[in-house]
């Protein structure tokens, strides 16, 4: 059915077609991100107001339309951020300020191109793309730093130097749990990754049992990744004002504020895929359309796990800034260690039944 509706604009625009297919692509995936980046802000606040016991937005509407109270919440705060001023403070270096946040938002959306939303749809099918995706979500701890140093403030420059020192050491925790995806899989490939999980115990056949340690340490440092709460050390207003972003106003500070909410949503997508069973449905086949694979099994289930990014925030008080080092570098990093080990040798036991 596809192959037929793209067949006359293939044929009418000839060697443009690869280019022209291509942006099209790249541009049916950063635009509902950017909407469900603007909606995620709106579900964090009535998400936090409904366990605080708390209303939310609900005056901004579309057209005066009632029912529709706190909708347009997200659009009125683009607008407010798209119409206020960008001020450069004397002494930054002008060039470097305004990269920064580019810096901080490119990885975010460039990961998405490997990212398979189901078997067929995958903007670039790669077969090292968890190296990609590695090599992605390391760039984003360029934008913290440059932002903190061109601001030419002490205070951007403190929380730039505790965001990147925390950003590096949970990086190296999240890259440790994705070798043992790699060893369970077999495969750098995140579609081979999701269908290595099939089996007939359904949810039982997912990577989160055999790896549930590496699951839990990538989860909980992809919120210290993402400079969440209780992990928010870098913009700890009681200590450090706003952080490493506290010179910034207008859409520099606006493109930060997506970054965190794509580095979020992105997350919450790889969880689900590396250790989620990714659009699997956790229903035998034989249950018909519930037990049928495809991309609403994957968005119910990264929709729960950025749910649970905002549960965080509702609940646990921040972290001291040793706290969060030490849990990294001394509870993390050896979990992942001694579980890799664990696994590697269960994998060479008949008790390993994770095989495809």
């Amino acid at each position: 059915m596809l192959d037929s509706l793209l067949a006359y604009p293939q044929e009418m625009l000839g060697p443009l077609w690869p280019v022209v297919w291509t942006l099209a692509k790249i541009l049916m995936i950063v635009v509902p991100l950017m909407l469900c980046v603007a909606y995620l802000t709106l579900w964090e606040r009535k998400v936090i107001g409904f366990m605080q016991i708390r209303i939310g937005p609900n005056r901004t509407t579309f057209f005066g339309i009632r029912w529709l109270g706190g909708l347009a919440q997200p659009i009125a705060d683009g607008l407010k951020l798209l119409v206020k001023e960008i001020i450069v403070p004397t002494g930054a270096n002008r060039f470097l300020f305004v990269l920064a946040p580019v810096m901080a938002i490119m990885p975010a959306l460039a990961a998405w191109a490997v990212v398979p939303f189901s078997p067929e749809l995958v903007l670039s099918n790669i077969d090292a793309s968890l190296l990609y995706l590695l090599a992605m979500t390391s760039l984003g701890v360029y934008g913290v730093i440059i932002a903190g140093w061109a601001s030419n403030s002490k205070y951007a420059f403190l929380g730039a130097m505790r965001s990147a020192a925390q950003i590096v050491s949970y990086e190296i925790a999240m890259g440790f749990a994705l070798v043992g995806v790699l060893m369970a899989a077999q495969s750098l490939n995140l579609g081979e990754i999701v269908r290595a999980q099939q089996g007939g115990a359904g949810l039982f056949s997912w990577f989160w049992v055999p790896l549930f340690p590496l699951f839990l340490t990538y989860l909980i440092s992809g919120v210290a990744e993402t400079n969440r709460a209780p992990f928010d050390v870098a913009e700890g207003e009681s200590e450090i004002v706003a952080g490493f972003h506290v010179e910034y106003s207008g859409m520099t500070f606006a493109v930060f504020f997506l970054a965190e909410y794509a580095n979020m949503i992105l997350i919450s997508m790889l969880t689900a895929i590396l250790f989620l069973g990714g659009w699997l449905s956790p229903f035998p086949e034989s249950w018909g359309v519930l037990g049928a694979p495809g991309f609403g099994w994957l968005l119910l289930k990264a929709f729960f796990v950025v749910s649970s990014f905002l549960w965080f925030r509702a609940t646990f008080p921040r972290y001291r800034y040793d706290q969060i080092m030490r849990l990294g570098w001394k509870v993390f990093i050896p979990v992942t260690l001694v579980w890799i080990v664990v696994l590697g040798a269960w994998m060479q036991t008949s008790l390993w039944i994770w095989w495809k």
